[in-house]
């Protein structure tokens, strides 16, 4: 991970010298993950005095810098700078080679606020310009993107990751309040395989820290929560401020909390084959909501059952099956289940127009007729409540 080279590692580890390994930069490490937090007293039962976070609705991305050369890389380590040029040149001109950890959010920079720098907006937003090798300028205008930082991997030559997050976080505060340098030509190599000039590039690209509060009580977290969802966005990232960085690891250091839009009574309409210990079972359930008198698609959920309830309802599905596409079943719409999601999207995903972020179903409702789901009107009422 630090050398970016099997034939280098293989060569220190027949030398017993490992130890001698040094960071590069331009290959990605492993990103320090979160654990879900039930409860704000369940969080601070980890650690007393927290820094908090909102947790933003976007894509983790760590950002290397040299000078003018940037690469940005997706949580899955995948080299995505040419689907935000304008963010490989937002990030040039450090005063010293960095790595950055932080999030891309589709952003809105008309706030009608005085100092106000902007506010995120939702995932489905930024979606437009997820994947793209080739980005317009048009699209870059209409989908502007910012980098909320909030960790500092390595700053000169020194790799930061068993530091403390608080000693992290003073020195990721001087490096983004010291004035960049200027450099010729950002982000050049990226530039030329794109469909227009430099000029053209929309000028309102930002790099922004992420606000950082401080909290020590359930009600503190309580009131940020609050705060962090009437600013657009999905909850709180709450972190121990004496923990270390640790590449590609869920521990309780970093805890996420999040609570559920609104739940919706579904009725399954297709089951597909599940993978790893599910690979046999049907655990991937397509889901329908009622418009008049008919079923309408909305989402797709595979986690919060038991296995065994799982394998009574694979028992089911098999036995009321009315297509067989092989890996996909059709079935006879009549098990209700009820399902929770963090946020809810226009998409042509699902012929109700509409999907569902992070679905998970909460129980089974043998209790309820399929008659009795929940309608497209209902659906409209979360979405509005949402963006109102």
């Amino acid at each position: 991970m630090l050398l970016g080279d099997l034939g280098q590692t293989l060569e220190l580890a027949a030398a017993n010298r490992l130890e001698e390994a040094k960071m590069r930069l331009f290959h990605p490490l492993g990103f320090m993950l979160a654990s879900p937090a039930e409860s704000a007293e369940a969080a601070l039962s980890y650690f007393q005095n927290a820094f908090v976070e909102d947790k933003y609705d976007g894509i983790r991305a760590q950002a290397h810098c040299s000078g003018a050369q940037v690469k940005i890389f997706s949580r899955t380590r995948d080299d995505i700078t040419e689907s935000f040029p304008e963010l490989a040149i937002a990030l040039a001109g450090f005063p010293a080679d960095v790595i950055l950890d932080g999030e891309i959010v589709a952003w809105s920079y008309l706030t009608g606020e005085a100092n106000e720098p902007g506010r995120a907006l939702p995932f489905s937003v930024l979606q437009q310009r997820l994947g793209r090798k080739k980005v317009r300028a048009e699209l870059m205008r209409q989908v502007p993107v910012a980098y909320l930082v909030f960790d500092l991997l390595y700053c000169g030559d020194e790799l930061l990751l068993e530091r403390s997050l608080r000693e992290r976080t003073k020195l990721l505060d001087s490096i983004l309040s010291t004035e960049r340098r200027p450099v010729a030509a950002p982000a050049r190599e990226v530039q030329a395989e794109l469909a227009f000039s430099e000029a053209e590039l929309p000028a309102t690209a930002r790099v922004l820290r992420a606000p950082l509060f401080q909290a020590s009580s359930a009600r503190d977290l309580d009131r940020l929560f609050e705060a962090a969802q009437a600013r657009g966005n999905e909850g709180l990232m709450i972190k121990d401020p004496e923990s270390q960085y640790t590449p590609g690891r869920r521990g309780k250091s970093w805890l996420k909390l999040k609570r559920e839009l609104a739940t919706l009574d579904v009725v399954v309409t297709a089951v597909e084959y599940g993978h790893g210990k599910r690979i046999g079972v049907l655990s991937d359930y397509t889901f329908a909501v009622r418009d008049g008198d008919r079923l309408v698609n909305i989402g797709k959920a595979y986690s919060g059952l038991t296995d065994a309830e799982i394998m009574e309802m694979t028992k089911w599905f098999l036995e009321h099956t009315i297509e067989d596409e092989g890996f996909r079943l059709i079935v006879e719409p009549k098990i209700v289940l009820e399902v929770a999601f963090n946020n809810m999207m226009r998409s042509d995903r699902h012929n109700s127009g509409y999907a569902l972020r992070f679905p998970r179903i909460v129980r089974l409702r043998p209790d309820k007729l399929p008659e009795e789901v929940d309608t497209m009107e209902r659906v409209g009422e979360i979405y509005r409540r949402q963006h109102s």
